[in-house]
């Protein structure tokens, strides 16, 4: 099954079953053509291979070279209604674009790593910290935590070491507003942390030195930087600066325009969790937002997916 045959093929149907005018079709086909092109780039060659995220990639880099939120609509659109069909009469098993939507005037769309993106990120973190080095142990723990608990960067870097409870698998987080919540995270994140918390002491500055009678000096650490759950190549409690510039080295360059710091990991968790059917106000605690409006921006949850619970769930749906 090829591309620009199914294409045609989809196009013709159009033509007949709904009277479309050829610009329109035209636009179709064009839109189409620039996906397959995308895809083949990307190593997807048969339809049956495509997934929702390399529909989003594919949008993603169509906005970033200015695409018109009209013709980005209408991108999305036939996309939808190509998969769709393809999906009802069987020559797909499932419809990778049920989704898929272009972004609202005024926003632009994430950048989500998919989940084999993610992947390969952490198994090369987890070679890395197999040498022992404290500090390549370190940067998986960060990258670890941030995406299973989808922090934000400030709330990472401002961590001490008792708001993390490893036994129960979770993490008190002071966000915005100093607002405190509760977050989980899984096992991969347990046990890079265990991992972490048994060496950071090797990070650890040397104490004060004891000065002569007559000077301050407590010949110990900083409490501050005793209490820091993550430490910098210097022995302070490490900043920002450093976090965005180890997430930024590990995400993939190719598809990943725009903002590429701990922030993405944040999305991409929030992201993956609602991919996987997690309920929409279940990620809004777990992201500390105040209002489901700012989750449903930052998530891009399709319309559908909030019909669907809506059907499922109202009594006079």
């Amino acid at each position: 099954m090829t591309w620009a045959a199914t294409i045609e093929g989809w196009l013709d149907r159009l033509a007949v079953e709904r009277g479309l005018s050829a610009h329109t079709l035209r636009a179709y086909g064009g839109d189409l053509a620039s996906l397959a092109a995308f895809a083949e780039k990307r190593g997807v060659h048969e339809l049956a291979d495509v997934r929702l995220d390399l529909l989003r990639e594919w949008l993603a880099s169509l906005d970033d070279e200015g695409a018109s939120r009209a013709t980005m609509a209408r991108r999305a659109a036939a996309v939808r209604g190509f998969f769709a069909a393809l999906a009802r009469d069987g020559a797909i098993e499932a419809d990778p674009a049920i989704r898929v939507r272009a972004p609202r005037p005024g926003l632009r769309l994430p950048r989500v790593p998919s989940r084999a993106q993610a992947d390969d990120i952490f198994k090369r973190l987890e070679a890395a910290a197999e040498e022992g080095d404290p500090v390549a142990v370190r940067d998986l723990a960060i990258v670890e935590l941030l995406y299973a608990s989808a922090l934000r960067v400030s709330e990472l870097v401002g961590l001490d070491e008792g708001d993390l409870d490893l036994a129960e698998r979770r993490v008190r987080v002071l966000g915005k507003g100093a607002k405190e919540r509760v977050v989980p995270f899984g096992f991969p994140a347990a046990a890079a942390l265990e991992r972490w918390c048994g060496i950071r002491s090797a990070m650890l500055p040397a104490p004060d030195p004891v000065h002569a009678p007559g000077h301050r000096s407590s010949g110990r650490i900083s409490p501050a930087i005793e209490r820091a759950l993550f430490l910098g190549v210097r022995g302070g409690r490490i900043g920002t600066r450093a976090v965005y510039a180890l997430v930024e080295r590990l995400l993939p360059a190719e598809g990943s325009a725009g903002p590429r710091g701990p922030h993405t990991l944040r999305h991409a968790a929030a992201t993956h969790l609602l991919d996987g059917g997690a309920d929409l106000r279940v990620v809004q605690e777990f992201l500390g937002h105040t209002s489901l409006g700012t989750t449903q921006r930052y998530t891009h949850v399709s319309i559908e997916k909030l019909r669907e619970s809506y059907g499922r769930a109202h009594p006079r749906a």
